[in-house]
């Protein structure tokens, strides 16, 4: 199996959201970042900062962008709000049952399905961002699970 996290720039919230998978979910499934824009871009200082408080290491990350691979290759899109999920179906919508919203995973009561977007605020908007994604990425890990342990 192949999860590519997505949201617009590939370097705050995706790349996070990759990492954090990587340590919850089944060694069995690889797992990706991408973007919608831009290519060779360094995360920002601050959330270089709050993934390392959190033992995730984003300094060497570059963004990428969601490529022809990534769209015949990947068996789960997790987008970070509803309109890159739009995006990501205009044109292809045999990719709908392929594409969740990560904060639908949050088991927090939400104000919002979205992820916001920390670039150019302050480290303690990270902190706070990647506070939710952890739960988020927690939670689909579950599901995941879940459904693994439900196939025949």
């Amino acid at each position: 199996s192949r999860v590519v996290f997505i949201c617009h720039g590939n370097i705050c919230r995706s790349p996070y959201a990759a990492a954090a998978a990587r340590t919850l979910f089944p060694r069995d499934i690889a797992v990706d970042s991408a973007g919608f824009f831009g290519t060779g871009r360094a995360s920002p200082d601050e959330a270089i900062q709050a993934a390392h408080e959190r033992s995730a290491d984003l300094s060497k990350h570059r963004s990428q962008l969601l490529t022809a691979e990534h769209l015949r290759d990947m068996d789960l899109f997790v987008v970070m709000d509803a309109s890159q999920r739009r995006r990501l179906l205009r044109g292809r919508p045999g990719l709908a049952n392929r594409v969740v919203l990560l904060g639908d995973f949050d088991p927090e009561p939400i104000a919002t399905r979205t992820i916001a977007d920390p670039v150019e605020r302050p480290v303690e908007t990270f902190r706070t961002c990647y506070g939710r994604i952890d739960r988020c990425v927690a939670g689909l890990a579950a599901a995941i699970k879940a459904v693994d342990e439900h196939e025949p």
